[in-house]
């Protein structure tokens, strides 16, 4: 009989530091992927790690722990994570207001941030257009890395140094609680059993608890996103979020003006299609550029059309290019991204039995937050039951 601590359903980034901080209390721990590798959300994004994004009052500090846990990986093995910071552009007043309060609520977390004037702002970032940036807000701690490599490192430095058994291209088809031990059933019918089972399956709800996702309130979202060719004579120095991330970042709703910013016909353009600008070079010198943000119901998931929309591609590329003046604007590849997201910007927690726990749902935030989350929830399934 197969036997392990702790068995994960699922190798995204929410699923592999679930393994990660169970390995690291000495569990005997197997991650298992349906596909040849992880392929979803956790590779089809910009690899920011942004904790100054996220809703202070939970997710901020999920963020905090995260850039801990990635600097920590990142001093034993090399993940891509760059330390380069993250700038925010404001460009217009209200957002420039923005930046100023939630630098006052950063100070009182001890989060360091430094506020920029309009010709710091064109110092430091390559290649920005002069009647763009207000002001700015940088963040000195923040990181990035490369989205298509990162998981798989650490995957591959788990299994080479942590004891960490990984199977891909296999797929559950049960789970199921039983008296002493939970029993998983793949598709070609091994049964594999654990003391507990973590549950971290992306956006795929008709396989597992079919009936429990159907009942859960979770929406689908389909995201678009842009790589230019590598941008020889260009530098950017870290992670670049525009005006319009400033207007949708949970942190900013935070602010006591955040409810007076005006909104143009423009934003309410940009707002149909859950447009905000966000720019990343990736090491090859490319330029990562979006992205876009439709919904519908998980029970609905055909609504979301699996071609790309060249009307929202061309908005983003408008924009774009009011901001940054790129030696070229080559579009090498475009693509889509797919992930589960709470109504309420949360994350879909279930468990059976106190053996069996799923957790998804956690939305655009899992760069960010998936590490610093998967502590707390190991710690929590290990010491609480």
């Amino acid at each position: 009989m197969q036997k392990y601590d702790l068995i994960v359903v699922g190798a995204g980034n929410l699923g592999a530091f679930h393994a990660y901080h169970a390995l690291k209390l000495g569990k005997k721990v197997l991650l298992l992927e349906r596909d040849s590798a992880p392929k979803e959300a956790t590779v089809r994004n910009f690899g920011q790690i942004v904790p100054s994004g996220q809703s202070l009052n939970d997710w901020f500090g999920y963020g905090r722990k995260s850039l801990k846990i990635y600097n920590e990986i990142q001093s034993k093995t090399d993940i891509t994570v760059r330390k380069n910071g993250s700038y925010y552009l404001a460009s217009d007043e209200d957002e420039l207001m923005l930046l100023v309060e939630s630098a006052y609520l950063f100070a009182e977390r001890d989060y360091k941030a430094k506020l920029l004037t309009a010709k710091d702002c064109l110092k430091k970032v390559d290649g920005l257009r002069k009647n763009y940036a207000l002001g700015g807000l940088y963040f000195s701690k923040e990181l990035s890395v490369e989205p298509r490599q990162m998981i798989h490192l650490v995957i591959k430095f788990m299994v080479e140094y942590m004891g960490l058994e990984y199977r891909n291209n296999t797929t559950v088809i049960d789970c199921q609680p039983r008296a002493d031990l939970s029993v998983v059933v793949t598709a070609d019918n091994q049964k594999i059993f654990a003391e507990k089972v973590v549950i971290c399956n992306g956006y795929d709800f008709k396989v597992l608890f079919p009936t429990v996702f159907s009942e859960s309130n979770m929406s689908i979202c389909k995201l678009q996103m842009l790589q230019t060719h590598p941008q020889h004579k260009l530098e950017l120095p870290g992670n670049i979020l525009t005006g319009l991330s400033i207007r949708r970042y949970d942190s900013f709703k935070s602010c006591n003006s955040y409810k007076s910013i005006k909104k143009t016909e423009f934003h309410k353009q940009y707002d149909s299609f859950g447009i905000h600008i966000l720019f990343k070079q990736a090491q090859n010198g490319s330029i990562i550029i979006g992205d876009s943000h439709e919904y519908t119901d998980i029970n609905e998931n055909s609504k979301l059309d699996f071609g790309t929309n060249n009307g929202i591609n061309e908005l983003i590329l408008s924009e774009a290019k009011r901001i940054l003046n790129l030696p070229n604007w080559i579009i090498d590849t475009c693509w889509n991204g797919y992930y589960a997201k709470t109504k309420d910007d949360t994350i879909f927690e279930y468990n059976i039995d106190q053996k069996i726990f799923v957790a998804t749902g956690i939305g655009g935030k899992g760069m960010t937050t998936a590490p610093g989350y998967a502590k707390e929830s190991i710690e929590n399934i290990f010491e609480q039951y």
